[in-house]
């Protein structure tokens, strides 16, 4: 009878386990087999065997030696741990073995315990349901073990849920099936699997993983922190995985998900590691398959039937005949049309491949498929749910990443740091160029690692030039000499590049996009472009194949030696399109020939910087070919004048900084394309040219011209400029009649001689900001007649923020006394968090804010019952005169404001959200203020808003429970303001529904004809309003 009592050896076990289990695991074993000999050691078990190690894969058949004394010995523990899979051959007699349920028992505490294994049971001429619930010769097995004495009962329930869970894992049952098709399934599922999965030793090599990808739901603990080896610890211990989060593996629905990035960047990594944890988790697939490269093997309509065909073999493990394509369509739609299935399609670039491979109703519910490539356009027309990009890593990761190859270890060896920063920055994040050169220079000297280095700034690594290459031999011809323009144009410590900019050097717009979506491009900010520098070097080292030996015939020239070379000897030729050179300060004295241009007929671009140690022999510019001539930019450009040869009529771009100009032409020049002008800090520049002969210019940059006495009365014809530049022209004492101008929004004039502001006749209606700051001559009165200033609303943007903008001045009928004025913006706190703000004069807080204080800060406590959709409105009211008094004493002018001088003051408004975790802080009121005259009178208080909708949604309610603020006034602005007195301020917490009846109708400029209905409270409140705005 079996008795109860402790075992001894389970605790000694949990122990071992427990030491075993916080290493990394050392597999020794692919397959460890489960059976009992008597009824299968010399058929089943051995074909399968037999089989197995056919396949090549190592399997563990234990010795009956092993299997003698009381417990199991520690050489079948170690033999279970150290291996992949167990194959369970549950066969009629396999409970009446004592040994045999006590390595069940192992098993499964280790695979409960660890997620290391994989249990795949066959259940041999047996129904599993038996297994499940242990009747038939199960449940007389395990009555004759609980009346066995040496038994204790503890033991016995122990394999009764061992037997349990196993017999609930969906395994292989032979019934009436042919036993070699069930051990050929077997067999090529584990192969497959195998072949699919990273080694322990490419697992040490990962970094960074986890911020791709997280737990999957019942997945593999083992893979989970492995990954991890290497990367950067989070402060929480756990970062969600965006690529989970996109697959959603516990709905049921059929998903699409692509991943996107640069070539190398570690797209087919990245799919590999999720596809290796969902095969080896309990998600339940009915079948997988990871079909890579893709693009290689798909050059013919025969390569697709055979994609198909691998497709069909994996998922179902056995040989299908696919004889081609259109036939293999109806045979994935058919066979796997009701199977629950994970796919993975490997380096796509194509829509015939994408159409061969899968379709959206083309598999069970709950089916997964993740596609690599590296053009998102391609994933979006066939219709993916979602896509992620995988960015490149930063700094920290990426030298980790360079140490595992080049050191094998998470950082670099003392005497190596500064060499392999060197690499890691060449590098810019890109693994593919991380692990090719840390392999590379494995276990070489410091002097091999210094020439390696001097090496790639001439020649770039051709391993990983390759890789990237592929995505430039995919695109058509124009956008190849576009991206071939953006590689050389700029010079390596630029890395922005502007869309207009290339639009008018002849590229367009849809090809940049083109470049976007093909991953050679990065859209940063809004409007500018970013290329990585491997991309660029790519770029430069496909123009120098075009003729290595001789940089005369190549279609750009960007190196200092490679120009000096052709305008010494004379080689240029009609390939070349584009120079673009940097002469450094450094560059030795030379002496060049302007004359060996003239050969270079298709020029279309010219970016030259000028050196004092250069010497041009002849005139360049009198020599360069015109025709295509559309770029020209030559800072510090030498002569006094353009030659009167130099007729670019296609010319869009015309840049001479720092020249010695002193004149540009001589009369009128026909320039129908030219849109930007920049001679910027030319001292000598006495006058510009007459304009009429250029009627789409549209940027006049004129900065620094120092001895610039007056502006060309031609420029006041000019319909399409919106932006002139005359900032620091310190002899320039007043503007022509721009008042025709239509388009101008910008007119900059700071610290120039200008004595008084121009009469509004000559001023056009569109002008947004005209800067004046600086102007020490000007003479201000008390109320200049320059604009009927009424209501006002407008759209602003600055660098790369974009807001809107309100302001509004109402007087009396005699121009004396200040009846309303107001201002307010709508802008991004963040990037998630909208803010709305401004000022207006005789502000009182209303009545209906519950939190106010006599103060400068109050501070309100929230429950977990506060409605997550509040929004919160703050409020602030000091003495104007005082305010307005103080401002004035270190306040200069800043610019003219549609009709009123205006200077800047910010009100420092402290935002704090505290929980119990931490406490997040925003600095968000900044008020561009109307500051009126001294003598005109206005209200005795000014009052600072900002209402922030949804930000409890935002910041999470349930976490925060206290919101504070604190005001104060800026001191770089004005120091004087920091004696402003804050008489009063107030928060509350508005739900949408109230924001129109509390809030906006509060905001109402209070002056003293509380004109609460005027036609400027109507526009501001609205555009206050307008989400889209932003």
């Amino acid at each position: 009878m079996a008795t109860q009592r402790p075992s001894s050896s389970t605790s000694k076990v949990s122990k071992k386990r427990k030491r075993d289990h916080s290493s990394s695991p050392d597999w020794k074993h692919e397959v460890f087999l489960s059976f009992y000999g008597k009824d299968t050691r010399k058929g089943f078990t051995s074909h399968l065997h037999d089989a197995l190690k056919r396949k090549g894969i190592l399997v563990f058949k234990d010795d009956e030696t092993l299997k003698q004394g009381e417990y199991i010995s520690e050489a079948l523990q170690k033999a279970i741990q150290k291996s992949q899979y167990v194959i369970v051959i549950l066969s009629a007699n396999y409970a009446s073995s004592k040994w045999c349920l006590m390595e069940l028992a192992e098993i499964v505490e280790w695979e409960e315990k660890t997620k290391l294994i994989t249990i795949i049971p066959i259940f041999y001429h047996v129904d599993p349901s038996d297994v499940r619930n242990q009747r038939g010769t199960f449940a007389k097995a395990f009555a004759a073990h609980e009346k066995a004495p040496k038994v204790i009962l503890p033991e016995i329930e122990m394999w009764k849920k061992a037997f349990s869970k196993v017999g609930n894992i969906t395994g292989e049952h032979i019934h009436d099936r042919c036993e070699s098709t069930i051990i050929q399934k077997v067999c090529g599922r584990i192969s497959n699997e195998l072949n699919s999965r990273f080694s322990r030793h490419d697992y040490d090599k990962l970094v960074a993983i986890d911020s791709h990808v997280d737990e999957i739901p019942g997945g593999d603990d083992h893979c989970r922190r492995t990954a991890a080896l290497g990367a950067k610890e989070e402060s929480d211990g756990e970062r969600e995985g965006e690529m989970m989060k996109l697959l959603d593996m516990e709905s049921n629905d059929v998903r699409f998900v692509g991943i996107h990035g640069m070539g190398g960047v570690g797209k087919t990594t990245l799919a590999r590691i999720i596809y290796d944890r969902v095969s080896n988790s309990n998600c339940r697939f009915e079948g997988s398959s990871f079909i890579s490269c893709i693009r290689e093997k798909s050059t013919t309509a025969r390569d697709l039937a055979s994609l198909q065909k691998e497709l069909l073999s994996t998922i179902m493990q056995e040989k299908i005949h696919v004889w081609d394509h259109h036939q293999g369509i109806k045979v994935i739609r058919n066979m796997l049309r009701n199977k629950k299935v994970f796919i993975v399609l490997d380096d796509v670039d194509s829509e015939k491949q994408l159409m061969a491979l899968w379709s959206h109703d083309w598999f069970g519910p709950g089916s997964r498929v993740i596609i690599t490539c590296r053009d998102s356009h391609l994933l979006k027309t066939h219709g993916v749910n979602d896509i992620y990009k995988v960015e490149q890593l930063e700094t920290t990761e990426a030298l980790q990443l360079f140490s595992l190859s080049a050191f094998e270890q998470t950082h670099p060896r003392d005497n190596y740091k500064d060499l392999s920063m060197d690499f890691v920055n060449y590098a810019q994040g890109l693994p593919l160029a991380l692990k090719v050169l840390g392999s590379f220079l494995f276990g070489r000297t410091i002097d091999a690692w210094t020439s390696e280095r001097d090496k790639l700034k001439a020649i770039p690594n051709p391993e990983i030039m390759d890789v990237l290459q592929i995505s430039f031999d995919g695109l058509q011809d124009l956008q190849k000499e576009l991206f071939l323009d953006m590689a050389c144009f700029y010079g390596g410590h630029e890395h922005i590049f502007s869309e207009m900019l290339l639009e008018r050097f002849g590229h367009y717009r849809i090809d940049l996009d083109v470049l976007v979506e093909k991953s050679l491009l990065s859209k940063a900010y809004k409007g500018t472009l970013i290329m990585h520098d491997l991309l660029k070097e790519l770029g430069r080292e496909i123009v120098r194949r075009e003729c290595p030996e001789e940089p005369g015939r190549r279609s750009r020239l960007f190196r200092v030696e490679d120009l000096y070379h052709v305008l010494k000897n004379d080689t240029g030729t009609d390939a070349t399109k584009a120079i673009v050179v940097d002469f450094c300060p450094e560059t030795k004295f030379r002496r060049l020939n302007g004359k060996a241009l003239s050969k270079m007929r298709k020029l279309r671009c010219f970016k030259f910087h000028q050196s004092r140690t250069l010497k041009w022999h002849g005139k360049p510019l009198k020599y360069m070919p015109t025709n295509e001539l559309r770029y020209l930019e030559w800072p510090g450009y030498h002569s006094k004048s353009l030659p009167s040869s130099f007729q670019p009529e296609n010319l869009t771009v015309l840049r001479m900084p720092g020249s010695r100009i002193k004149q540009l032409w001589k009369g009128s020049m026909v320039l129908d394309n030219l849109k930007v002008f920049d001679l910027s800090y030319s001292e000598n520049l006495i006058e510009i040219p007459d304009l009429t002969g250029v009627p789409n210019l549209e940027r006049v940059y004129l900065e620094g011209c120092r001895s610039l006495c007056e502006v060309h009365p031609s420029i006041g014809s000019l319909k399409q400029l919106n932006e002139l530049q005359l900032d620091k022209c310190t002899s320039l004492e007043k503007l022509p009649d721009l008042s025709n101008l239509e388009c101008l929004t910008d007119l900059w004039a700071e610290e120039t001689a200008i004595t008084q502001i121009p009469s509004v006749n000559l001023m056009p209606k569109s002008i947004r900001r005209f800067h004046l700051q600086g102007c020490k001559s000007m003479r201000l009165k008390s109320r200049d007649p320059i604009f009927d200033i009424g209501s006002l609303v407008e759209y602003q943007k600055e660098g790369i923020y974009d807001y809107v903008e309100a302001a509004y001045i109402d007087f009396d009928s005699k121009g004396e006394n200040i009846l309303d004025m107001a201002g307010g913006v709508v802008s991004a706190l963040d990037d998630d968090l909208k803010m709305i703000r401004g000022w207006s004069l005789g502000f009182h807080i209303p009545e209906w804010v519950q939190h106010k204080s006599n103060g400068s800060s109050v501070k309100i406590d929230l429950d977990a019952n506060t409605n997550p959709k509040m929004g919160c409105a703050f409020f602030i009211v000091c003495d104007s005169d005082q305010f307005f008094s103080l401002h004035w004493e270190d306040a200069s002018i800043s610019s003219l404001y549609k009709g009123w001088i205006t200077s800047r003051s910010e009100v420092r408004l402290k935002l704090e959200f505290e929980t119990e975790e931490y406490c997040e802080e925003y600095d968000c009121l900044d008020c561009r203020l109307i500051t009126p005259p001294l003598n005109v009178s206005f209200g005795k208080r000014v009052g600072f808003w900002v209402y922030i909708p949804a930000v409890l949604q935002l910041l999470d309610i349930r976490k925060v429970n206290r919101i504070s603020f604190e005001t104060g006034w800026h001191p770089y602005f004005s120091k004087s303001l920091e004696k402003v007195e804050v008489k009063e301020c107030g928060l509350h917490l508005i739900c949408p529904d109230d924001a129109n009846s509390k809030f906006f109708n509060c905001i109402t400029p209070f002056g003293h004809s509380g004109s609460s209905n005027s036609d400027f409270h109507r526009q501001f409140v609205g555009y206050m309003k307008k989400k889209e705005a932003l």
